[in-house]
């Protein structure tokens, strides 16, 4: 397999990789899009994406836009963000992501503290909901929506078709320097106003290439991105690493249509995070239970051959006739399951949070290629990746090239390399208490460092410790508890109380089979036999769990925890203390009587 990687010296900054790679592909696939009114896939090729590149720029030059200056792409994955994007970045203009369902207070506070010129939005449903802070947005001198808008007007609020003129142009470069600002991206904390984290041009560079150096992408490789661009995990590792190998890029339909676009597209590359696994997992398992006990039995003979197989491979264990199964075993079940994620996986990598064992492997055990990385948006994002070649699923790999980490004495990683961000924008105080001045960053995270590996074992605030002094992790609890298929999402609950209690989201197609099967239908959520039922399903997921960590009690609800209503982060992450809040009287019930 031929590659073609971009090295960084011959970029030097990201609008420098896109017109690098078009004058080296330019007739080659660069991305590969849905089309709504033909209904058909759409191919374009570098110099086709270069050409309305050129054209997005003679837009964006009616305004008085200096080098430097923000505008905030909200779009969905997709090759109108490239093209804003890209535009963009030519002028040396720096981009603000945003991510599409945000808050209207969210995007106002966003846009006004990045102070953002432009908005690049995609139509109706964004625009009803941005608008009620519309007149908030003090920097904005245009709203540029993909699709026609309807509803409040507002006279910066311009179509892409009336906004970008007639013509061909010339390509514009005015990139600035390799390490100057390329990119405000704010990352949704648990708590608190968002921080922009300021990223270079070298910063995501160096962290591409460096991934290249541990997995290998050809120009015949096809990414499937449907993880949101708004996100550096998707950005650099589903967006510019494609980029800089000369791959092509399929923009999925959304995670809806997902399971069909795999299936259609498929893809030899797939970036995602363990939330989608877990899904395909728990809806597995559900199927397994219609199944006679012989095909059970398969299943779990593939599962356990192919994982003893993976660890054979491995060098971690030894050879042994049942490997003999293995033909037969693929061809009946494991090749049944690949053919689902589009049947031509060559790397399937997962980050942005742990992987359950469980999930890891049956997949791993089922020939999926999974690899799993770590790092955060300050670091670009990725700090470490497993390797194909060097895969411990419970780890989350080697440090990359160039990127140096250590554990301090309380136990926290810190990394240094030049990937690390900038800062956080006009935060000097947030920055300083995460940026040391010789360059290493606090990652927040407890970890252990063997044979070269890094373990992350936890967050160093995300601890419960019960009234009794006994400590939790609730991540982790939280993570084994929500592979039942009904519950969808999972908080523990348990800082400075008596006994640890849950709050458990259902998943509403899920509850009502469950619900008839256990003899619950009809009943209220807040019913003690619907609560026995959640308490006991705890106890087998966490059995594993120290005794003081059983979940007494449990509530639960059919209302999804969404970043639209603001209980998690773009990222997924659970905002703990609003949906305490919420459920502030769910809780209180919880601990009555003690």
């Amino acid at each position: 397999m031929k590659t073609d990687i971009i090295p960084v010296t011959d970029s030097s900054t990201l609008p420098g990789l896109f017109r690098e790679r078009t004058n080296r592909s330019s007739q080659a696939i660069a991305y590969r899009q849905f089309d709504e009114a033909s209904h058909q896939w759409i191919d374009y090729t570098w110099e086709q994406t270069a050409k309305d590149v050129a054209r997005w720029q003679a837009a964006m030059g009616r305004y008085n836009l200096e080098p430097g200056d923000r505008i905030a792409i909200m779009l969905p994955n997709s090759r109108e963000w490239v093209l804003a994007e890209q535009a963009a970045l030519g002028l040396g203009l720096v981009i603000v992501p945003l991510y599409i369902n945000d808050s209207a207070d969210n995007v106002a506070y966003i846009l006004n503290n990045a102070g953002a010129k432009l908005l690049f939005i995609t139509g109706d449903e964004q625009w009803e909901e941005i608008s009620k802070s519309a007149d908030e947005f003090e920097t904005i001198e245009a709203i540029i929506s993909i699709n026609p808008v309807t509803g409040k007007k507002d006279s910066r609020l311009l179509t892409v078709d009336e906004w970008l003129p007639e013509g061909d142009f010339e390509i514009q470069a005015k990139d600035g320097e390799p390490f100057a600002l390329a990119t405000i991206v704010y990352t949704s904390g648990t708590t608190g106003k968002p921080k922009g984290v300021m990223l270079s041009h070298q910063n995501i560079l160096t962290n591409a290439h460096a991934l290249l150096k541990c997995i290998s992408i050809a120009p015949d490789d096809l990414f499937l991105s449907f993880l949101p661009l708004s996100h550096m995990f998707e950005r650099t590792v589903g967006y510019y690493l494609p980029m800089m190998a000369g791959a092509t890029i399929a923009f999925s339909r959304g995670i809806p249509q997902l399971g069909e676009d795999l299936v259609t597209v498929k893809p030899t590359c797939l970036i995602s995070v363990p939330r989608i696994y877990e899904r395909v997992y728990g809806k597995i398992m559900e199927g397994l239970k219609e199944k006679s006990p012989i095909a059970r039995e398969l299943f779990n003979k593939a599962v356990e051959v192919g994982w003893h197989r993976f660890e054979y491979q491995q060098g971690r264990a030894s050879w042994h006739p049942k490997l003999l199964l293995w033909p037969i075993l693929k061809k009946l079940v494991a090749d049944k399951v690949l053919e689902k994620l589009g049947g031509r996986l060559q790397l399937a990598a997962t980050g942005g949070a742990a992987i359950t064992p469980q999930v890891s492997k049956l997949f791993i055990g089922l020939g999926v290629p999974l690899i799993q990385g770590y790092g955060l948006t300050e670091t670009s994002p990725v700090i470490s990746l497993c390797r194909l070649d060097n895969n411990d699923p419970a780890s989350v790999g080697l440090p990359l090239p160039g990127v140096d980490v250590r554990i301090t004495d309380d136990g926290e990683l810190i990394a240094k390399g030049p990937n690390i961000m900038l800062g956080y924008w006009r935060n000097k105080q947030a920055t300083d208490e995460v940026l040391e001045p010789d360059g290493w960053f606090h990652t927040g995270d407890k970890a252990e460092i063997r044979e070269g590996r890094i373990y992350i074992v936890g967050r160093i605030k995300e601890i419960i410790v019960l009234s009794n002094g006994e400590k939790m992790p609730p991540a982790d609890m939280e993570m084994a508890a929500a592979l039942h298929p009904c519950f969808e999402q999972v908080m523990v609950i348990g800082e400075a109380r008596p006994y640890p209690t849950a709050l458990i989201v259902l998943e509403p197609e899920q509850w009502e089979k469950t619900a008839k099967k256990e003899g619950l239908e009809g009943l209220p959520l807040e019913h003690e036999k619907v609560e026995k039922y959640l308490v006991d399903q705890l106890g087998e997921l966490l059995k594993d769990f120290p005794g003081y960590a059983k979940i007494r009690r449990a509530a639960c609800t059919l209302e999804a925890w969404t970043v639209e209503n603001g209980m998690i982060t773009p990222t997924l992450k659970t905002k703990r203390n609003v949906i305490l809040d919420r459920h502030n009287a769910t809780v209180q019930r919880l601990y009555e009587g003690h």
